[in-house]
């Protein structure tokens, strides 16, 4: 996959006032990375949009900046957007090197076919949506698929041990950790009931006695 390309300028509005770069169709960016200058950068909106489309949290980006002839390979550590407007609030940028290892967080996605899922009384949980690994940036994987074919039944899990994972990045979670298992429906159900009825139940225990105002 051919790296993707973006382009910053430096800026000089910082704090409350990037509202007004917003405005502009401008959105606010932040560079950092080990052993360099953090700098307050600004993208083109409907530029960055189309590469953190393409990107994710996952791929490597030739970041181009105006005043230097080289540009910096990075990756989208964050970004932030109005939850009401779906706005483009923020970015964050790590600068990466591509002989020093980095951790970063990497989707996992479920493939094959649970032979527990014959049974409608069965349902797949996907417990872990990620997984934190540990690599070389040209290592990056785009995610990690999970085979689901050796689910036959109930109460059966892949655990994070249980990954046939390469030789190109190291997984960091906890490997007792479930990734994905299989539960009775009805149970899923019961307990999503008792967990609706106590918190019903909860304010009205614990609302303290209040003095007539």
């Amino acid at each position: 996959m051919d790296r993707l390309e973006l382009t910053a300028t430096n800026r000089d509005i910082l704090g409350k006032r990037v509202r007004h770069l917003r405005r502009q169709g401008i959105t606010p960016v932040h560079l950092f990375g080990h052993g360099i200058k953090s700098l307050a950068l600004q993208c083109d909106n409907h530029e960055l949009e189309g590469v953190l489309g393409h990107a994710g949290l996952t791929a490597l980006i030739s970041l181009k900046l105006d005043h230097e002839k080289r540009p910096r390979t990075v990756v989208v550590r964050e970004f932030d957007r109005d939850w009401r407007k779906g706005q483009l609030l923020h970015v964050d940028f790590y600068q990466v090197k591509m002989t020093e290892k980095i951790r970063l967080e990497i989707p996992v996605v479920l493939v094959g076919e649970a032979p527990a899922l014959r049974s409608k009384a069965n349902m797949l949980e996907h417990e872990l949506e990620t997984l934190t690994v540990e690599c070389l940036p040209g290592k990056i994987p785009a995610s990690i698929e999970v085979d689901v074919g050796s689910l036959a039944g109930p109460d059966q899990a892949i655990r994070v041990k249980d990954l046939a994972v390469g030789k190109d990045f190291a997984v960091l979670n906890d490997p007792d950790l479930v990734v994905a298992k299989v539960s009775w429906r009805q149970r899923i159900e019961e307990e999503a009931v008792e967990a609706v009825e106590e918190a019903a139940e909860a304010p009205a225990e614990a609302a303290p006695d209040k003095e007539p105002e």
